[in-house]
C-alpha cells in the first residue's frame, strides 16, 4: 500500500505541473496572437496606405487589378481588428478566436498577393487581364470599337506606372504579401495548438 501511494505521488505531481506550465503558456499565446494580429494589421494599413499616397500625391492612377488588390488590405485590416476585439471579449476561447482570424488574414494576404501576380503576368504581357483592365481582343466592327473605346478605363493594367528595381507596384505587393501570408499562417498555427487551462 505504501509503495503504490508512493508510485502515484509523483505522476500526480507530473499533472499539476503540466497543468500549472500550460496556465502560464495560455496568457502568453494570447499575448502573442493579440501583438501578430496587431503588427500584421499595420503592416497592411501602411501598404494600403503606401497606394493612397501613390494616387493622391503623385498622381498614379490604380487601375482595376490595383483596386482589387487594395480590397484584399481592407480585409486584412478588417479580420485584424476583429481579431484583436475578440481576443479582447473572448475569454477563455480568445487564443483560438485569434487563431482563426490569423487563419482567415492568411487566406486575405494569399488573395492579394494571387491578384498581384495576375496583375504582373497582365503587365509582362503573359496573358490578358479582365474585361474591366483595358486590354482586351481586337473589336469586330466600328461599333464594337466604339463601345470598347466608351468603357475603357482610365489606367491600363498592362502599363506598369512605377517599378523599383525592375518590379512594378504590383510585384512588390505580392512579394510582401506573400511573406506576410507566411507570417500569418506561423502565428495563427501557435494560437490554434496553444494549450487550454487544464489541456
Amino acid at each position: 500500500m505504501t509503495s503504490s501511494a508512493s508510485a502515484s505521488g509523483p505522476a500526480s505531481d507530473g499533472g499539476g505541473i503540466a497543468t500549472q506550465r500550460s496556465e502560464r503558456d495560455r496568457p502568453g499565446a494570447v499575448r502573442q496572437g493579440r501583438i501578430a494580429l496587431a503588427v500584421l494589421g499595420l503592416l497592411s494599413a501602411a501598404m494600403l496606405l503606401f497606394a493612397l499616397v501613390s494616387q493622391y500625391g503623385f498622381g498614379l492612377a490604380p487601375c482595376t487589378l490595383c483596386h482589387w488588390q487594395r480590397w484584399a488590405h481592407i480585409a486584412v485590416i478588417a479580420l485584424a481588428a476583429a481579431g484583436l476585439l475578440a481576443g479582447r471579449i473572448g475569454g477563455r476561447a480568445a487564443g483560438p478566436l485569434q487563431g482563426v482570424a490569423l487563419a482567415a488574414i492568411t487566406l486575405g494576404f494569399l488573395a492579394g498577393a494571387a491578384i498581384a501576380g495576375f496583375h504582373v503576368g497582365v503587365e509582362l504581357h503573359w496573358w490578358e487581364g479582365t474585361s474591366t483592365c483595358g486590354s482586351g481582343g481586337t473589336p469586330g466592327s466600328v461599333d464594337a470599337l466604339k463601345a470598347q473605346l466608351m468603357a475603357q478605363p482610365l489606367v491600363r493594367c498592362d502599363e506598369v506606372a512605377f517599378s523599383v528595381a525592375g518590379i512594378s507596384m504590383a510585384g512588390w505587393n505580392g512579394i510582401g504579401s506573400l511573406l506576410l501570408a507566411l507570417a500569418a499562417a506561423f502565428a495563427a498555427r501557435r494560437s490554434l495548438t496553444a494549450r487550454a487551462p487544464g489541456g
